[in-house]
């Protein structure tokens, strides 16, 4: 298959696995029932592509979901779900993906439970890639989304979750879209309009504004031959102004409304960047002030790493060590931050050994190529 096919799969699947779930399967087996269908449009698409992608899936899928349930006991169930079998032809044209996203925030999973399930069933992340964003080994969580298909399996899906669970997905997605391996931003950012449009609520608003924030700046953060291009060296005349501008007053109405959260304290610190004409120009005081209702609002360890780079470059690169010191040394992008500090610093040998130590625990392949580059570059530079 093309990778147009391919991604066509990835756009299709949580429309499919919505109208299975609306049709009364649960949710463990109709998402077994779509993998199923998506493992047949693999084989037969490249020789007989259908007319209506969806359609197609649906009635496979379905039919799939039909095929598991007759083992079961429930004899006179399934048939009533055969005659419901969806008659073939143009499936509607209704996008059910955020629906599902609130769906499987369901109230008898805890938050991160129904976060990691979202993003395996809906978001098309990896197991692996989950556990990376959440901090916990592979088979951890794989564990916690195998308990979440438990807990959602025998449940009706008519409480959806709340709005902090799916903006928690959101936020997840995106990231790993923008940092990782599989485009996922444009997705993220649509689903998140579609949300601001449909629900009132400043934190919704402020995660808009986040993720337009970050989004402009994506052209300048990668060099010709696909090398990452560090903030202070990206060429500013390459960030899109009009999703600044967009970001900026989105997040203004909701900083008015005085009812801060992280999502909010995210986009004022993009905001501060984006405001700023050079990197030289940046106001890391104020940056580090947001850092600290960050820290505040989420007392997270990622928060606390990435205000020790501001504090070293508002205070100075000792400052910003003696804020590292206080964080546990085995965080992700850790030894990234004490590689930069200790270069600010002058101590090149110190530098060059943390940084290609943090290439080696670099999350993909574009973040270890510069992580390498920049121990490759201090190394040059000391053997002169």
């Amino acid at each position: 298959m093309t990778w147009s096919d391919e991604a066509l799969l990835r756009s299709l699947t949580p429309s499919v696995l919505a109208v299975l779930v609306r049709r009364g399967a649960d949710f463990a087996a109709a998402e077994d029932a779509v993998q199923d269908a998506l493992v047949e449009a693999v084989r037969v698409w490249p020789a007989d592509p259908p007319r209506d992608p969806k359609g197609w899936l649906v009635t496979v899928a379905w039919r799939r979901f039909l095929d598991a349930t007759r083992s079961d006991a429930a004899r006179r169930r399934r048939e009533d779900l055969v005659d419901e079998e969806p008659a073939p032809g143009p499936a509607p044209a209704v996008d059910d993906t955020l629906q599902l996203y609130f769906l499987c925030a369901h109230p008898s999973l805890t938050p991160s439970s129904a976060v990691a399930l979202t993003l395996r069933a809906v978001g098309g992340l990896t197991t692996r890639q989950i556990a990376q964003a959440y901090l916990v080994p592979e088979a951890t969580m794989a564990q916690r989304i195998s308990r979440a298909k438990r807990t959602v399996s025998d449940v009706h899906f008519d409480q959806p979750g709340d709005v902090a669970t799916v903006l928690r997905v959101l936020y997840l997605v995106f990231n790993e879209g923008y940092a990782g391996d599989v485009d996922l931003v444009a997705e993220a950012i649509r689903l998140t309009r579609q949300l601001a449009a449909a629900i009132d609520h400043p934190e919704v608003a402020g995660l808009l504004a986040l993720m337009l924030l970050h989004h402009a700046r994506r052209a300048a953060r990668t060099a010709p031959d696909g090398s990452l291009v560090p903030l202070a060296e990206q060429d500013r005349g390459r960030w899109d102004t009009e999703l600044i501008a967009e970001g900026v007053e989105i997040l203004q109405a909701a900083l008015a409304r005085d009812r801060l959260g992280e999502f909010q304290a995210q986009a004022a610190i993009a905001a501060l960047h984006a405001d700023a004409p050079t990197a030289e120009e940046t106001d890391w005081v104020q940056i580090v002030e947001w850092y600290d209702e960050l820290a505040r609002l989420t007392d997270s360890p990622v928060v606390r790493l990435n205000r020790a780079v501001a504090v070293g470059e508002a205070d100075g690169p000792r400052a910003g060590l003696a804020s590292l010191a206080a964080l546990n040394d085995s965080l992700p992008r850790h030894a990234a931050v004490a590689a930069y500090l200790h270069e600010r610093d002058g101590d090149l040998a110190t530098a060059a050994r943390l940084y290609a130590e943090a290439a080696q625990k670099a999350p993909n392949l574009a973040e270890r190529d510069h992580l390498t580059r920049q121990a490759a570059r201090l190394n040059a530079r000391r053997g002169r």
